[in-house]
């Protein structure tokens, strides 16, 4: 796992500096604390830091193919890389290392482009061809490992793991996109569609881009697709069998390391499936390590204790208090733009007591977007069958109605919270889903910007790209593009970002067997009844893992990694909260209207309405402008 950056000109070789390249890297360190290295020929500059996981000595970068005429830097792990070793090798191609890095430049060299389906991993680099004089950016199908750039006034194109890297460039232009903001409140994050730097690009999951001197900056185009469109025809209990078959392919191709390997357990299905699999794999016992909260009702550490008894890890834990919030400065220094998903914090936290004890980790993420996990799927296929039975014609009108004067209840259940329900149905499926995932609904965030920033928006909402792909979605359902969007959108701008950056930070490997594409594309092809039945979601996983995993574990409802920022909020945070709405950053933009964030502080510390999401969102926003420069 490490930190690229470099440079391009697109238009003229101009010599590269070093220095520039070397100083974009030193942004990025904390990615890479083993070692350095910068490459520059005429019209390119590459960089990269280095943290070693495999082959510790024999594969320093930038890379050089063995016969010289290719240059990489990579940031990632390859898990087949010695089944392709031995095929190239077949192929006549010599090997002088025993990484992962020289089977990336000899798959590039054999195939080109081509070579990215057969690379299975995550992974995000740049590889320099000098014959062609072509630059070549790619990046994993789920977007695990990430990818900035941008086009510069001097014809140059920047690139690096973080947008901090780019941010050490003196040409990149420190402007708002005022668009972002939208996003940002909308999700809670700035999607891979967006930057909240105007003129960043981030390169897409599954995308590639080839650059070449001479010619325009190119789209970036799609190799990799994941498809809902097809259905597995086997029996119940074939399909049990393959799909544990792909779940212990996933978790041991994942455990090889040079270095000491543990994984994190919350004592949720997914995490306690890596390590009960870990466990069968392992000769020695597997390092496990979890966070807790000082919070009756969030706490899951006991149900992760329970799971490190049965399979005798080695087991460490710590709980998370309101103290931690001290460091919420660090903790937006990590993201560069702003990043509202609170678990951020308890990640961190889990991140570096991993790192007091192994290099790599693996984690239990993809699990709930592949299989159907997640509560809004549930009410995604339920809502659907509704709309089914009523064209739109009448639906819009019928449910729209009986919306409009439903008594509005959120601190209600989802199920008797019946004007959410009706607003669903009145919607399309793909703009019902959109707005569920959101985490600041279309009204609220209009209540809060000021009449400036609305002219600004326009006619964009935030929903918008969402429901685009989920409308062109290769999909058989409304559940089928439910997933593919949180697969391609949430995941990636979300749930990854996080991991990638709070594992980073403190120079520790994440890895996320269960976003293997070939257990993904299995789970695609599942039956609706296979991946959701009843009130359980992931049903054929949970199956699966019964012979591995109790049913407090396993059928227990689903908790998620929540932050009990609700009552820090009320309590020893009441102060902050107050404090959001006269922020200087906020204030200085003039996009939000201050009265109205003061009165939901008010009613929140008052305990009238829970507006703690709100809160938090808006008190990093201020930050993430202030660290940034950017108000």
């Amino acid at each position: 796992m490490c930190g690229i950056a470099g440079i391009f000109h697109l238009e003229t070789p101009k010599p590269v500096d070093p220095a520039r390249v070397e100083k974009m890297c030193d942004a990025i360190a904390h990615r890479g604390p083993d070692g350095s290295g910068v490459w520059t020929a005429p019209g390119v500059g590459l960089g990269h830091r280095r943290l070693s996981i495999i082959d510790l000595a024999g594969s320093p970068q930038p890379m050089a193919s063995t016969d010289g005429r290719a240059m990489l830097v990579f940031n990632g792990e390859i898990y087949n890389y010695r089944e392709l070793r031995a095929e190239l090798a077949g192929h006549g191609a010599v090997f002088h290392t025993d990484g992962d890095s020289e089977v990336i430049l000899a798959a590039w060299q054999k195939w080109g482009p081509d070579c990215l389906p057969k690379l299975h991993g995550m992974f995000a680099f740049a590889i320099y061809d000098q014959p062609s004089r072509q630059l070549f950016l790619a990046r994993d199908r789920f977007g695990v490992k990430p990818l900035f750039h941008a086009s510069l006034s001097d014809g140059s194109v920047i690139f690096g793991s973080e947008l901090k890297a780019l941010l050490a460039h003196p040409l990149l232009r420190r402007e708002v996109d005022p668009l972002a903001i939208e996003d940002y409140l909308a999700w809670g994050y700035v999607p891979d569609t967006r930057s909240i730097i105007k003129g960043v690009r981030k390169l897409p999951a599954a995308h590639s881009l080839l650059l070449a001197h001479g010619k325009p900056l190119p789209e970036p185009k799609r190799w990799w697709d994941i498809s809902f469109a097809d259905r597995h025809k086997g029996k119940e209990a074939d399909l049990e069998a393959e799909l544990l078959h792909l779940l212990g392919q996933a978790v041991t191709s994942r455990m090889a390391a040079d270095v000491p390997l543990g994984a994190f357990l919350s004592g949720g299905v997914d995490s306690s499936s890596v390590v009960a699999l870990m466990a069968e794999s392992s000769s020695q016992p597997v390092k496990t390590c979890s966070i807790g909260f000082d919070a009756k009702g969030l706490d899951e550490s006991n149900y992760a204790a329970q799971v490190a008894k049965r399979f005798a890890t080695d087991h460490r834990a710590r709980k998370v208090s309101p103290d931690d919030f001290e460091e919420i400065d660090t903790l937006v220094a990590m993201f560069d733009e702003p990043f509202a998903d609170a678990s951020a914090l308890p990640t961190w936290r889990v991140c570096q007591l991993a790192r007091e004890s192994v290099t790599v980790a693996l984690s239990g993420d993809g699990a709930d977007e592949a299989l159907g996990g997640y509560r809004r799927h549930r009410f995604q296929l339920n809502e659907d069958r509704l709309r089914g039975l009523l064209p739109q014609s009448i639906r819009s009108p019928l449910f729209g109605s009986l919306a409009s004067v439903w008594p509005k209840v959120d601190w209600a259940p989802r199920p008797l919270r019946a004007k959410s329900t009706f607003e669903s149905l009145a919607s399309s499926s793909e703009a019902a889903y959109a707005k569920s995932l959101c985490v600041m609904a279309p009204g609220l965030r209009d209540s809060l910007y000021s009449p400036d920033y609305l002219t600004l928006r326009g006619n964009y909402r935030a929903e918008q790209p969402m429901i685009e792909l989920m409308r062109g979605a290769p999909a058989r359902s409304g559940l089928d593009k439910a997933q593919y969007a949180d697969l391609a959108f949430w995941l990636p701008g979300d749930i990854l970002t996080k991991v990638d950056r709070a594992s980073m930070a403190v120079g520790l490997e994440a890895r996320e067997p269960l976003l293997d594409h070939r257990l993904v594309e299995f789970a695609a092809r599942l039956p609706e009844r296979m991946r959701i039945r009843g009130m359980d979601g992931k049903w054929l996983m949970k199956k699966t893992m019964s012979r591995h995993l109790p049913d407090d574990i396993l059928y227990r409802p689903k908790q998620g990694f929540v932050t009990p920022i609700a009552e820090w909020f009320r309590g020893p945070l009441a102060g902050e909260a107050r404090g959001i709405a006269k922020g200087a950053a906020l204030a200085r933009t003039g996009w939000m209207v201050p009265e109205r964030v003061a009165q939901m502080a008010e009613a929140h510390i008052g305990g009238r309405s829970d507006h703690s999401r709100t809160l938090w969102q808006l008190l990093m926003l201020e930050k993430s402008l202030t660290q940034l420069g950017l108000a």
